[in-house]
């Protein structure tokens, strides 16, 4: 199947949903239709989806170009469906998907998180569902602007239809890396890892690239990702290396000094300016974030294994708990006094 013959729904446009269906419709010719909320229906027929990486303008789909939708029958057609929403509402999107999808279509997974495959295959009656890792970060800027703000790949399971390899030829047409992995487990406890630090980038406020040049910061990241990597090893995971590096080495790269550290991240990632997290984005729009499914996740993980305890991500939940009810968007807290919050 040629990209360009592919239906394509993205389910749950958000950022993520947004910029990877932009990039499949406007640069690989891609028939994308998007299920969300009546607000983006109407900011992408007033503004167009417009798309930026690290302050490149990527083009887009000029206004009323898009196709939004609000109801999930109309993604009946689709040879494939890109899985976008967050992770505490991926079962009721399935439940919304089951009666809707044909017979052979394709779900794919592009979440935070190690379980939402899992579940959307618990929900989708033997459908195939593809685990997705998306490694880069993206911006909702408004006006129909949607910027990643980081690099990386996509990574997903390796094809076995039609609609798959056709997706693979669409991100490859479209300009944005990806790669395929016989079993994608291991690697989404690697990317897990990785997004412990979301809740300090929530907390703090702070840009990603003030978190690593940030000596104070980035003791509390190595710290917190030092006891995710104790737990998941205690799990019997061994997650693969992240960009080539080990990612049992990353805690030691985050204590490093401040230039050496900042030598060793800048050829590991590009960052934009001001990149931030996803759940630092949701603190500020008043949405609920995926903590839960993140340092949540390794305090699960933890108290299913006798004698292990993860109490710097289960301070961190709590923080992000407080702050989510307080609904003044993030609360901005200095290296020194996260570090109190949390015990550390």
């Amino acid at each position: 199947m040629d990209p360009s013959a592919l239906k394509l729904g993205v389910a749950g446009a958000g950022s993520i949903g947004c910029y990877v269906g932009g990039e499949l419709a406007a640069r690989a010719g891609v028939d994308v239709v998007f299920l969300g909320r009546p607000r983006l229906a109407a900011e992408l027929a007033d503004h167009g989806l417009r798309l930026r990486a690290l302050g490149e303008e990527r083009g887009g789909v000029p206004p009323g170009g898009a196709r939004v939708v609000v109801e999930p029958a109309a993604l009946a057609d689709r040879d494939l469906v890109l899985c976008c929403v967050k992770s505490a509402q991926t079962a009721e999107m399935a439940r919304a998907l089951t009666p809707h999808l044909r017979p052979g279509a394709v779900v794919v997974s592009l979440q935070n998180g190690v379980r939402n495959a899992v579940l959307l295959r618990e929900h989708l009656d033997g459908r195939r569902v593809v685990g997705g890792i998306v490694d880069f970060n993206v911006i909702s800027r408004g006006a129909g602007v949607f910027e990643r703000t980081t690099d990386g790949p996509i990574t997903l399971e390796r094809p076995s239809s039609p609609a798959e390899l056709a997706l693979a030829q669409g991100l490859a047409r479209a300009g944005l890396e990806s790669r395929h992995v016989d079993d994608i487990g291991p690697h989404q406890w690697t990317k897990l890892l990785v997004n412990l630090n979301n809740a300090v980038s929530a907390l703090s406020g702070a840009p990603t690239a003030e978190l690593l040049l940030s000596r104070g910061y980035r003791r509390i990241i190595a710290a917190v990702v030092a006891e995710g990597l104790a737990v998941v090893r205690a799990k019997g995971v061994k997650p693969p290396a992240l960009r080539g590096v080990p990612v049992g080495l990353m805690p030691a790269v985050l204590r490093l000094p401040t230039l050496l550290a900042r030598l060793v991240l800048g050829r590991q990632i590009k960052v934009g300016a001001d990149s931030r997290s996803s759940m630092w984005e949701d603190l500020t729009r008043g949405r609920p974030t995926e903590v839960d499914y993140l340092n949540g996740e390794i305090v699960r993980a933890a108290q299913a294994i006798p004698g292990v305890e993860a109490p710097l991500n289960a301070a961190l939940v709590a923080r992000v708990h407080e702050a989510e009810r307080a609904g003044s968007g993030p609360p901005n807290l200095s290296a020194a006094a996260l570090a109190r919050a949390i015990g550390l």
